[in-house]
């Protein structure tokens, strides 16, 4: 009997899956119809355009992570060296 009404349900999402139109979801309807009335304002793309503080060249970026990366090689070795074997 289990079974059978498996069969059944897969038949059914069979079906489902294969259906010509598909319904929005409820959150899409309910934004459908909010935006009819009140569109949203235009966004910019980037969600950091807006914002007031100096941006850095990406050079200085650059500088400070190989800058970065050199230290802990320099550290490394060191410790290394000063290692007992």
């Amino acid at each position: 009997m289990a079974q059978q009404e498996d069969e059944e349900r897969e038949f059914d999402l069979r079906w489902a899956e294969t259906a010509e139109h598909k319904e929005p979801s409820a959150r899409a309807r309910m934004l459908a119809a909010r935006w009819k009335e009140n569109p949203p304002a235009p966004q910019p793309f980037r969600a950091d355009a807006g914002r007031s503080a100096p941006r850095r060249s990406s050079w200085v970026s650059t500088t400070v992570v190989l800058g970065t990366v050199v230290v802990i090689i320099v550290l490394l070795g060191w410790a290394n060296f000063r290692a007992p074997y």
